[in-house]
């Protein structure tokens, strides 16, 4: 039998095992209907994990995140309808169940101004693209490259130049960067993990980004269900940066490894390879070297290659095209957040009242509003205005006219329809482990068990193993944030309200740990969305960019785990940071090897 087949078996054995568990354990009106989470709880046991496992199992067999978060809502919409009726009537009532998660997490204010700040901020990036904006960027970086050390620096500062969304760095950078690599005889290798490590781990802590939507929606959902007053999502968003340890150590490897030009393992393979026989690619693999190929005419039209328009021919290389739309986006967005948070205060909405903002100092006051911002909504607005602002620029710079400038918008949005149904999906199946109580019976279950040092660092294992199986940060965020947010707290001996200092850092450092492992995993999987895109870009075989990738990205998995259990016992996370900086420097230079250097203009290989 083909493995798909078997695979396919197995899953569909998963989901009639999963679904008829309620009916083989009496749960069958067990409870009046509208009862409480907690009383659920009591009642479920364990088989309240039912949801997210089912999702978790899915997702590792079939790789569609979209179906396993789907069969996760529907199981939990028929664990309710069974607890409060009968057989026949929860057969219509899990169906009608789920259907009603769905609309409801789109009637919610807040989720709207999510998916809304999602398509626009990529039809932001269509429209800088199509106006040449971003080639002109990358070139003018690009100019800065005088050898292979300075070659690979210039592709990681483009990575942040190009923060807010991690495929447009992986379909630009890789590019635009590949003559000036082969140059100085760069593997392709080599540049494909340049531009994997400064997409996603880039994004994924920016304060404007696609990322930053989906991020602030699931810890907003695991405050929820931990009933954590007082605190806003956004604010644990900004306090979980310097936890990042993956995201901030990926891009210092990078960076040192450049610097040092020390590369070890098959990395170290390739390089030698490139640089002694000036095959930049590996001899045999599947990838064409057709890299100077121009593209396809501009047909005044949007393509269709992951939702990435073409380059207009009538865009002039003006860096303005870039430079002015973010520049609105991120000014915008700045005063934004505090205008929006100001008035959230002084209409009695805010984290703080209105008297106690109106005496506090000015970078006081800046924080207090932007803590008590929508960031949503204000996100959405800063990038409409941005996207107004780039159809004027390209209208009347005759790049295009008004119509294909609205058609190049509008495809832009299309890109992220899929982000977006992973969200509603998301915001589901966090309201239906919600009221089924499954964090209710996890805090029950383990807040007494687990050692608080230990929990971030396996917090980040779990969500590192997740997302390399199912190839999608997304996905691990929405299934992991809405029950690690209420497990931290318990953990922490938080009850209700708004938690003390201790317990938020706590909070804090567990979510972190989600967020930056599901980028880890994200980032090594090579059915990961963003890995493709990154080999695509950088002309490399995914094979090949994944076996020299995965060392690196393991090493630095080790070494976070570290980190995270200092932070666990009480190290400052700065501190933190250095000692593990200090960490990755050693392991170059005691694993890896210095790598030669090709002189083009000589035509020399210096040792």
């Amino acid at each position: 039998m083909e493995k798909s087949k078997m695979v396919d078996i197995i899953a569909l054995i998963v989901v009639i095992v999963a679904f008829a568990i309620p009916l083989a354990t009496g749960l069958i009106g067990a409870a009046p209907e509208g009862g409480s989470a907690a009383e659920y709880a009591q009642i479920l046991g364990i088989w309240t994990l039912i949801p997210p496992i089912l999702a978790l199992l899915l997702a590792f067999l079939t790789r569609n995140v979209i179906l396993s978060l789907f069969l996760g809502v529907l199981s939990g919409a028929w664990m309710l309808a069974l607890l409060g009726g009968d057989i026949l009537g929860a057969i219509g009532g899990a169906f009608f169940g789920s259907t009603e998660y769905f609309i409801g997490t789109l009637a919610d204010r807040w989720n709207a101004g999510i998916i809304m700040q999602v398509l626009v901020i990529g039809a932001l990036i269509a429209l800088i693209t199509r106006m040449g904006g971003m080639r002109a960027v990358a070139e003018t970086v690009a100019r800065h490259a005088k050898g292979p050390r300075t070659a690979q620096l210039a592709t990681w500062i483009m990575g942040f130049v190009i923060f807010f969304d991690d495929y447009a760095n992986a379909l630009i950078v890789g590019p635009i960067m590949r003559p000036v690599c082969d140059k100085f005889r760069i593997s392709r290798e080599r540049l494909a993990y340049i531009v994997d490590s400064t997409a996603a781990p880039i994004a994924g802590i920016f304060v404007i980004s696609t990322w930053i939507g989906t991020e602030l929606v699931n810890i907003n959902e695991g405050l929820a269900i931990a009933g954590i007053t007082g605190v806003s999502a956004y604010s644990i968003f900004i306090d979980t940066i310097p936890y990042r340890f993956y995201n901030i150590l990926a891009l210092f490897f990078v960076f040192a490894s450049a610097m040092l030009l020390r590369e070890y393992g098959p990395m170290l393979t390739a390089e030698l390879r490139a640089r002694r026989t000036g095959a930049t690619v590996r001899p045999g693999s599947e990838v064409e070297k057709d890299d100077d190929a121009v593209p396809a005419e501009d047909q005044d039209i949007c393509k269709e290659d992951h939702a990435v328009v073409a380059t207009s021919k009538k865009a002039p290389a003006n860096i303005w095209n870039a430079i002015i739309p973010v520049g609105v986006l991120i000014v915008s967005a700045l005063i934004l957040f505090f205008t929006n948070g100001a008035e959230a205060i002084m209409a009695g909405n805010g984290l703080i009242s209105a008297e106690e903002f109106t005496q506090l100092g000015f970078f006081d006051s800046v924080r207090e509003a932007y803590s008590s911002s929508d960031a949503s909504i204000v996100l959405f607005q800063a990038a409409l205005l941005a996207c107004i602002v780039s159809i004027v620029m390209g209208f009347a710079q005759k790049i295009f006219t008004l119509k294909t400038g609205i058609e190049t918008w509008a495809h832009g949005m299309k890109s992220m329809l899929y982000v977006c149904i992973i969200l509603i999906l998301a915001w589901s199946i966090g309201s239906i482990i919600g009221d089924l109580g499954t964090a209710h019976y996890l805090v029950g279950a383990l807040s007494e068990s687990l050692p608080m040092w230990i929990v971030p660092a396996l917090i980040f294992i779990i969500a590192g193993i997740i997302s390399f199986a199912t190839g999608t940060a997304y996905g691990t965020m929405a299934i992991l944030l809405p029950l690690v947010i209420p497990l931290a707290a318990a953990i922490a001996g938080f009850s209700t309200g708004t938690p003390d200092a201790s317990i938020y850092s706590y909070i804090v450092v567990c979510s972190s740990g989600v967020l930056t492992g599901a980028i880890f995993g994200d980032h090594c999987s090579p059915i990961s969305d963003t890995t493709i895109l990154s080999s695509m870009g950088a002309g490399c075989s995914l094979i090949d960019h994944v076996d020299t990738q995965l060392w690196y990205a393991l090493t630095i998995a080790a070494v976070v785990v570290i980190g995270y259990i200092i932070v666990g016992f009480g190290m400052n996370v700065w501190l933190t940071l250095l000692i593990t900086m200090a960490i990755l420097v050693g392991v170059l230079f005691v694993l890896g090897k210095r790598v030669p250097t090709w002189k083009p203009d000589e035509e020399k290989l210096v040792e």
